[in-house]
């Protein structure tokens, strides 16, 4: 079963390159999450140090314009973040259905393998039974013979 050996060594191993992909792609997701996480904040402060800006002592009008298109350009990376996000979700998605398959795949010999090793297993206890089978007419003829 040298082959098969080698045919389920290999089937792991792309199930486990497999599952690495999966996690690696997992982990750019929290990681992108994360940096819209931040933006958000980000966002969210300095719009209330705007709002406190405006109670203490007010804000003209270009600097007002200046801070709403800051927060515009805030919305807008919190968009194109939000779009990366999906743009990785898809690729955890497309990982999550490779490594299913590889699964799938590395079972399959899993299978196999387990049926030929049965196989073998019913051979080597035919071999036997008969080697026990001609043990025992070889007694009962020697028997047989010495009772003449």
């Amino acid at each position: 079963m040298g082959q098969l050996d080698t045919v389920i060594r290999v089937e792991r191993d792309r199930e486990d390159k497999a599952a690495q992909a999966l996690q690696l792609a997992e982990h750019t997701v929290q990681q992108q999450k994360q940096k819209l996480s931040s933006l958000q904040q980000y966002r969210l402060d300095y719009v209330r140090q705007i709002q406190q800006s405006g109670r203490q002592g007010g804000v003209d009008a270009r600097d007002y314009h200046q801070h709403l298109q800051f927060v515009g350009k805030l919305d807008k990376a919190c968009q194109q973040q939000m779009q990366i996000i999906s743009q990785a979700r898809m690729v955890v998605d497309q990982r999550r259905r490779q490594w299913l398959e590889q699964q799938k795949r590395r079972k399959a010999v899993d299978l196999l393998i387990e049926k030929k090793q049965a196989e073998a297993a019913v051979i080597a206890n035919r071999r036997e039974q008969d080697m026990l089978d001609e043990f025992a007419n070889q007694r009962f003829l020697r028997a047989k013979t010495n009772r003449y």
